[in-house]
């Protein structure tokens, strides 16, 4: 298949181990994963991916209705701040509602009186190095942090939220933040019939000690009589996908510098957000090229990278481990043109399963 780049290319062959040590996961422990639609929501490979997942969760009313149009199995409804006017929408797609806020509980708890119904718990406790990432940073909007306060409405929601891991590729970090969780909030969690544990459990990276996450995951289920979920995202989807580029330009301005047809701020813009390099494979070689963005931010910069030739119009460039936090964030900015999606099915073979052009731009505005 020919395909004008720049474009994403998802490879199923490349999600199946995330996705089977998803499965070993919850055979062995119990433990359901449902799919973190705020890191990917790309829902053309969603026929593979629901085959070893138990449905997936939100961050706002249009990932609910996602979900639910095209991800089988359990819908969780998420969102910071609910409003009013997206409430009936989000019941009706939804299997459980989770109020970030007591406050929020309070005002729409009576509208979902009849849904399964979850409060976000912020533990005070994370392994994040970001600050903008960690959710248990001071002063966090994200969820409730007193049991005392909690306690009082416990008869109201049959479950709890705790989403305080980041990147998280310790399991004793994790071990020993969950024990910190059942030291301030067990008597509290043995009275609810569901816990979700969030995502940023980087457990399906290579060396990770499946087997101790997953005991540890059934005795605390066990302990305390509660279903527990998971919500993977980038676990589930790392390196499954490409961002395929094209040399557009170079020039030497005290290095090597090599102009592609695409945009870390349009395209992958957690680069930009986390002053972080894109990946590229090998990345070796004599050559050494700084990749460039074709935006007009100055700081459009993909990273350096070694090469065995030097670059040259036309040559193409594979920024690796492209899914993450990149397809949901893509944008318009410059009008640089919006990457194509295509998809590598089980067989081989390659698809488009979307491309982009001027009317996508165009009605994007008014």
């Amino acid at each position: 298949m020919t395909l004008r780049t720049p474009y994403y290319l998802i490879d199923k062959q490349a999600l199946l181990p995330n996705l089977e040590k998803i499965a070993k996961l919850r055979e062995l422990s119990g433990a359901k994963s449902l799919l973190a639609l705020k890191c990917f929501a790309s829902w053309s490979v969603f026929d593979l991916m629901s085959e070893y997942m138990d449905g997936t969760t939100s961050s706002s009313p249009f990932e609910v209705q996602l979900g639910r149009k095209h991800f089988p199995g359990e819908t969780h409804a998420y969102s910071v701040a609910w409003d009013e006017a997206d409430i009936p929408e989000v019941l009706a797609n939804s299997d459980k509602i989770i109020f970030n806020t007591i406050g929020q509980l309070e005002r729409f708890g009576e509208a979902a009186r009849n849904h399964v119904r979850g409060l976000r718990v912020n533990p005070g406790i994370s392994s994040s190095s970001f600050d903008i990432a960690d959710p248990a940073r001071p002063f966090s909007r994200l969820g409730e942090h007193d049991p005392a306060r909690i306690e009082t409405v416990c008869d109201q929601v049959t479950g709890f939220m705790f989403h305080n891991n980041c990147e998280n590729a310790d399991f004793d970090r994790f071990d020993a933040m969950l024990g910190q969780i059942e030291d301030r909030f067990g008597h509290l969690i043995s009275r609810m019939e569901w816990i979700s544990l969030g995502g940023g459990i980087h457990f399906t990276g290579a060396g990770y000690p499946l087997e101790k996450l997953a005991e540890r995951l059934k005795r605390f289920s066990e302990t305390h009589g509660v279903q527990v979920y998971l919500e993977p995202g980038e676990a589930a989807i790392t390196n499954s996908t490409t961002l395929e580029l094209t040399v557009l330009d170079t020039l030497d301005n005290g290095k090597n510098l090599a102009i592609v047809d695409s945009s870390i701020e349009a395209h992958m813009l957690d680069l930009l957000i986390y002053r972080e390099s894109a990946k590229v494979s090998p990345d070796t070689g004599e050559h050494e090229w700084m990749v460039c963005g074709n935006s007009c931010l100055a700081g459009d910069i993909f990273g350096e990278f070694r090469f065995e030739e030097p670059l040259k119009p036309g040559d193409r460039v594979s920024i690796r481990d492209a899914a993450g936090y990149t397809m949901v964030k893509k944008n318009w900015f410059n009008g640089v043109r919006m990457p194509a999606i295509a998809v590598r099915e089980l067989d081989g073979t390659v698809r488009s399963v979307r491309e982009f052009g001027y009317g996508d731009f165009e009605a994007a505005l008014s």
